[in-house]
């Protein structure tokens, strides 16, 4: 067996395989004895067909398939021993590649075009500065987040009067075009609104300050924009019927429900940070300011690498790559998507491709690994945060832990761990290679940023 490469410019190269009887005989004398044990003949007993005809009927294809097996082991075999680097699949080369005959042939040879890599150097320095936005957590944000550990133990109240985001229950009566009560027409018990969910604001006023009993003059169908889904829901009638009920109702208020958030208690307090770990309202907003600033770091990290791509792909300029022949692999990936689609996205696919390779380039030279221990931590993380969003702050270290290691039990899941975990010691590694311009922003102002 021969494998060659003959560089045709910086970025294109012709990888060139030649085989001879020897290199693949023995593993297809195997794959057909295996074949012959399995395969079931007419007039002959399983395994015992005789080789021969095994070969004249499957020995071009067993042969072809071995052949396959071993390009596709010595190809990669080859780049990785020789540290070629390679992007996307190797591609058989239309004009030089020889015609195949396995029926008549000994000795093959196959020629393939091989993407290769840009060469450049992705360089930082104490030269090179990069912003660091430093995320503020506001009282806004604090207000937001201690409401929302109160709701868990809030609870529903009766109320006597109507205000935003309360829950009214009434009778429902469609009305003719006088505002009378339609005779035959549509009539609902104990329907149940959320006027602050209401799509028109018309119609949400109509509830302002709005007493048990009233009756108000109110339109479904404006309120919710003609939507076939909630009108069919509120009005309890199929959505192929809603077309017919456009007009005005009547709806006199039975009940009105408002949800009032809990007390900011001891109990709630070692519920979301542990048992005796804040013992007051200020300790309180503190703790929970802490927990916040520290979510929000993995955030300032993420647009670090982001204006640290920036600044690199500036530094280096314009990469060249083989365009043919990666639009080409690109069409082979998305045939079902077509011509139109490589054409639309190839240049940011190739933005992506360039990024790739810069982090590629810096996680070796700052000899950054991910052990399985950082990818276990990065999916508690994860969990950590999940948790978080829903004012779950304390949660015991073993369900966290077992929560994570479900997560992993998904291989996209670990992939994206892994990447996760790459970006962060990256993060970490660059900020002391750089001079940081620490920049104090609102969280509206650093959203801002991504627009």
């Amino acid at each position: 067996m021969n494998v060659s490469l003959q560089n045709i410019d910086k970025v294109s190269a012709l990888l060139t395989v030649k085989l001879e009887k020897a290199d693949y005989q023995e593993r297809v004398e195997k794959a057909l004895k295996d074949l012959r044990r399995r395969v079931n003949m007419p007039g002959f007993r399983q395994g015992m067909v005789p080789m021969g005809l095994i070969k004249k009927q499957y020995g071009k294809a067993v042969l072809a398939e071995e052949i396959n097996k071993i390009l596709q082991e010595k190809v990669y075999e080859y780049v990785r021993e020789n540290k070629i680097n390679m992007l996307g699949e190797p591609l058989p080369n239309e004009e030089k590649q020889p015609v195949i005959d396995f029926a008549t042939q000994e000795e093959f040879e196959f020629v393939f075009d091989i993407a290769l890599a840009p060469e450049f150097k992705a360089e930082l320095s104490k030269e090179d500065t990069v912003p660091f936005y430093n995320i503020q957590v506001s009282d806004e944000m604090i207000d937001r987040q201690m409401s929302s550990y109160k709701q868990r133990t809030g609870k529903y109240e009766k109320v006597e009067s109507y205000q935003d985001k309360d829950m009214v229950k009434g009778h429902l009566a469609e009305l003719d075009e006088n505002n009378n009560v339609k005779e035959g027409g549509l009539q609902v018990e104990d329907a149940i609104m959320m006027p602050s969910y209401f799509k028109n604001d018309e119609q949400k006023a109509l509830f302002n300050g709005a007493k048990k009993n009233d009756v108000l003059t109110i339109n479904p169908s404006v309120a919710y924009d003609g939507s076939e889904v909630e009108l069919s829901s509120l009005l309890k009638i199929k959505k192929e019927e809603v077309a017919e009920h456009k007009g005005n109702f009547s709806f006199q208020i039975t009940e009105i429900t408002r949800f009032v958030e809990g007390e900011l208690t001891q109990e709630l307090f070692d519920e979301v940070f542990g048992e005796g770990v804040v013992k007051s309202e200020e300790e309180f907003r503190a703790k929970t300011k802490e927990s916040m600033a520290s979510q929000l770091e993995g955030d300032s990290n993420y647009r670090f690498l982001v204006d640290v791509r920036n600044l690199l792909v500036e530094k280096i300029g314009k990469l060249e790559f083989p365009d043919a022949l990666l639009k080409k692999i690109m069409y082979l990936n998305n045939k079902d998507k077509g011509e139109a689609f490589v054409e639309e996205n190839y240049d940011k696919s190739i933005e992506q491709l360039t990024w790739h390779l810069i982090k590629e380039q810096l996680v070796k030279d700052n000899e950054i690994k991910v052990e399985q221990a950082d990818v276990l931590e990065q999916a508690k993380r994860t969990t950590r945060a999940q948790f978080a969003q829903y004012g779950m702050i304390n949660v015991p270290e073993d369900v966290v832990t077992n929560y994570a290691q479900e997560m992993l039990k998904k291989q996209e899941t670990v992939q994206a761990m892994v990447d996760q975990s790459v970006e962060a010691k990256l993060a970490l590694a660059l900020k002391d290679k750089v001079t940081l311009e620490n920049k104090e922003v609102s969280m509206e102002e650093f959203t801002k940023l991504f627009e």
